[in-house]
């Protein structure tokens, strides 16, 4: 049987940033990947927003990790030469009766340690955005978007020239908590066993399911997973936005959202679907149900402008009807399982978090196992 001191399962953005972190620590770095690429999943559907930690509840591991992710990454950014863009965004309130809800918005933005949120009236919105109808805005100067693909590769560089290696087609099968070790079952064309002193869980959609199949793990630590599909359509003349356009929240989400890419081409989405399954088709009917939240702050929207994007799911934890589920990053002291940690219901904002979320994950595989 091999033997290799850390296993990451998973080479997402939160996977390949955990990686990173520890092979910089000098660790010796496995990463497991099922598919045949890096970042097929939730890594490579989203809409690449850099947030900037407004939204989330307030002491969150999501309100913290987003604030400081944002900041690490901006930097990583620069350093590394990933496509990125600081656009800004306006946060739209469309009448009267939602100029209290941008104030409760912005004093929730500075509890959470975003104090660069600018209040504005119906003239500052439009003479930003021309084409918005507003009475009143919110401009957070820190979001901004970035290429996730690249991202992910300068992740992958930077771990693999700390000497971790990635091994695709290797799903994991089966994890065992043995006096010796973790020991890992990795399926594949060449089927093989190894003994970890640590293993990482960050197989996004699939975390729940290796989590189930570790023995040694209680079954009270596995959450149900839940998948929350949301549909994307872009602009298919050419944008009059230059920052990204959100309506304030609603029940269930952020609502129909503007935001860019890097190449100017506007799109608009999610909507929340719950699904039973991963199925990425897009229903392009789904769009007409987009141009009545659009126009309320977007009037100019043009009939037919919407062409259908893409999809993405997000692996939830919470269901329906039920309050958002917080990250959750369960290491010994959670479990009682040295050199094991487990992520779960990492979505949105787990790209901007990713590599705030690899320092916690290395600060819990720190932590010694309760006593008992």
């Amino acid at each position: 049987m091999e033997e290799v001191d850390c296993i990451v399962v998973g080479a997402g953005v939160v996977g390949l940033a955990v990686a990173r972190a520890l092979a910089q620590q000098g660790r010796e770095v496995l990463i497991l990947e099922a598919e045949a690429a890096i970042g097929t999943g939730t890594s490579s559907r989203n809409s690449e927003v850099i947030h900037a930690g407004i939204y989330y509840p307030r002491g969150s591991l999501k309100a913290r990790l987003c604030v400081a992710g944002r900041d690490a990454l901006y930097a990583f950014c620069e350093s590394h030469g990933v496509a990125y863009k600081r656009c800004g965004k306006l946060i739209v309130a469309t009448d009267e009766a939602q100029l209290a809800g941008l104030d409760e918005l912005q004093a929730h933005a500075l509890a959470n340690g975003v104090d660069d949120l600018q209040r504005l009236d119906g003239a500052a919105v439009n003479a930003l955005e021309p084409q918005l109808s507003a009475v009143a805005g919110l401009l957070s100067p820190s979001t901004g978007i970035v290429d996730s693909h690249g991202l992910m590769l300068a992740l992958q560089g930077d771990a693999e020239a700390a000497g971790a290696l990635l091994a695709l087609h290797a799903p994991v099968h089966e994890v065992q908590v043995t006096d010796a070790g973790l020991r890992v079952e990795v399926g594949g064309a060449e089927p093989m066993t190894l003994r970890a002193a640590s293993v990482i869980n960050c197989a996004g959609h699939g975390a729940p399911v290796i989590a189930a199949q570790m023995h040694g793990l209680a079954n009270v630590r596995v959450p149900p997973r839940h998948f929350a599909k949301g549909s994307y359509f872009s602009l298919a003349t050419p944008t009059p936005f230059r920052h990204l356009v959100y309506p304030l929240p609603e029940p269930g989400g952020l609502g129909v959202h503007l935001t860019l890419d890097l190449g100017g081409q506007a799109r608009f989405g999610p909507d929340v679907q719950w699904v039973d399954s991963l199925d990425y088709r897009i229903d392009a009917q789904r769009a007409e149900r987009f141009y009545a939240a659009i126009r309320r702050y977007w009037p100019g929207l043009p009939n037919g402008a919407l062409q259908p994007a893409y999809t993405g799911i997000r692996p939830k934890i919470s269901g329906p009807g039920e309050p958002a589920a917080d990250f959750r990053i369960d290491g010994p002291a959670e479990h009682g399982i040295v050199g094991l940690v487990n992520l779960f219901g990492i979505e949105s904002p787990g790209l901007t978090a990713a590599l705030a979320i690899a320092d916690e994950v290395c600060r819990r595989l720190a932590e010694d196992a309760p006593a008992g």
